[in-house]
């Protein structure tokens, strides 16, 4: 039974060396954008609505449309994982997720308890955000294009200055959220477009 058992793990670290030798295809540019164009709208939504910047409802309005974008950018991926994945793309799909996740959970806990400590630290939660998904990115980034990693490094020089800025709740401005993350995904999305789908529009144009 021990040499099956090692057998298998030998066969997922396999599996392992070659996911990490492929580059990821499951995101596209246009949900990504979408995602983008998400955290843009939502922004100059709340900036519109002229009411004070509360930070528990700010904490919250921004975790929802974290939350709804983060569905419209994976949305792809969940459809392509249910209806036509092989067993390789989704372990494949599993093993990215799996990248993002641990950084993407590190910011939930983290502005909870923040939250909950001093509402006053709100003023502090954009620059954190930015700078914890770009950690979310780089952890990617061996299964990604390796143009992400300048996409994380815009998240990180944003989130750096964002703490570096940050002043009180009462300067707190919906653009440092929706601005920061809108921007930065469409940035993602080309990078995504420029070196993955455009050189499979050319190769298919080719032949």
């Amino acid at each position: 039974m021990s040499d099956v058992t090692r057998a298998l793990e030998q066969i997922a670290e396999i599996h392992g060396h070659l996911a990490k030798g492929e580059v990821y295809r499951g995101w596209r540019s246009l949900p990504v954008a979408s995602s983008g164009v998400v955290g843009i709208v939502a922004a100059i939504w709340q900036s519109m609505s002229g009411r004070p910047i509360d930070p528990w409802n700010f904490t919250a309005y921004w975790a929802a449309v974290a939350a709804l974008s983060l569905v419209v950018g994976c949305s792809e991926i969940a459809w392509r994982y249910v209806r036509h994945a092989s067993a390789t793309e989704r372990r494949q799909s599993r093993c990215v997720i799996g990248q993002f996740l641990p950084a993407l959970v590190a910011g939930a806990i983290a502005t909870a308890a923040l939250l909950q400590f001093s509402p006053s630290l709100v003023a502090l939660f954009p620059g954190l955000w930015a700078m914890l998904y770009g950690v979310a990115i780089f952890a990617a980034r061996p299964y990604i294009p390796r143009a992400s990693g300048w996409v994380a490094l815009y998240f990180w020089s944003a989130g750096l200055a964002l703490l570096w800025t940050a002043d009180g709740i009462e300067t707190l401005s919906p653009w440092s959220v929706g601005a920061t993350f809108g921007f930065g995904q469409l940035f993602g999305a080309l990078a995504l477009y420029w070196n993955l789908e455009r050189k499979t529009v050319i190769h298919d144009d080719e032949t």
